[in-house]
C-alpha cells in the first residue's frame, strides 16, 4: 500500500515538473515575440484574437454628426427650461399680487383667486413632466440612432475580419482597466464616420 502511495505521489510529482517546465518555456517564447507597432496589427497573446477598442470620449468629442445632433438637443433642453422658467414667474408675480391686493377682496374673490394659480401650477407641473419626458425620448432617439451609425460602421468597417473584438472605452466608467495605445482604432473610425456623413 505504502509503495502504491510513493508511486502515485512521484507520478503526480512529475507532471506537475513537467508542467512548470513546459509554462517556463512558453513564457520565454511569448517574450520574445515582438511588439505590435499599429492597431491593425495588434494582437492578443492568449488565443490569437485580434482586438481593437473605440475611445467614446474622443469619438464624441471629434465625430461632427455627434457634435452637430449634442448642440440642437442642448439647445431645445435650454429653450425647455427657458419657458418653464418664464411661466414659474408669471405665476409667481400673479401669487405676489394676490397677496397684495388679498385685503381689498372678499373672501369668495380669494378664494377663487387661490384655486385658479393652484390649478395654473398644477398644470405647469405637467406641462414641465411633459416637456421632460419628450426631451428624454429625443435624447434617446438620438442614443440610438448613434449607436445604429456606429454599429454599421464597424461592421463595414471590420468586414475583412481582422478583429475578432471592438470595445468601447470611456474613462471612469469602462469594465476595460487598462489599455495599450497600441489597440486604439479611435482615430480611424472618426475619420471615416466623419467621411461618411460628409458623403450623406
Amino acid at each position: 500500500m505504502r509503495t502504491r502511495n510513493q508511486i502515485v505521489t512521484k507520478g503526480l510529482v512529475a507532471t506537475l515538473t513537467a508542467g512548470l517546465f513546459m509554462a517556463c518555456q512558453n513564457n520565454k517564447t511569448a517574450g520574445t515575440a515582438p511588439a505590435a507597432n499599429t492597431a491593425s496589427t495588434a494582437v492578443a497573446t492568449n488565443g490569437g484574437f485580434k482586438i481593437a477598442y473605440v475611445d467614446l470620449d474622443s469619438l464624441e468629442a471629434h465625430f461632427e454628426y455627434f457634435k452637430e445632433k449634442r448642440a440642437e438637443l442642448e439647445k431645445k433642453q435650454q429653450s425647455m427650461e427657458n419657458t418653464l422658467q418664464g411661466k414659474a414667474r408669471g405665476l409667481q408675480n400673479e401669487f405676489e399680487n394676490l397677496q397684495r391686493n388679498a385685503s381689498g377682496m372678499t373672501q369668495e374673490q380669494g378664494e377663487t383667486a387661490q384655486r385658479s394659480i393652484l390649478a395654473k401650477k398644477q398644470q405647469l407641473e405637467q406641462e414641465a413632466q411633459q416637456m421632460r419626458t419628450t426631451y428624454s425620448e429625443q435624447e434617446a432617439k438620438f442614443n440610438d440612432e448613434l449607436q445604429t451609425r456606429l454599429d454599421g460602421f464597424l461592421e463595414s468597417f471590420n468586414k475583412d475580419k481582422r478583429f475578432a473584438y471592438i470595445f468601447s472605452y470611456r474613462k471612469g466608467v469602462s469594465n476595460i482597466l487598462w489599455k495599450d495605445s497600441n489597440y486604439d482604432i479611435t482615430a480611424e473610425v472618426i475619420k471615416g464616420m466623419n467621411a461618411a456623413g460628409t458623403a450623406k
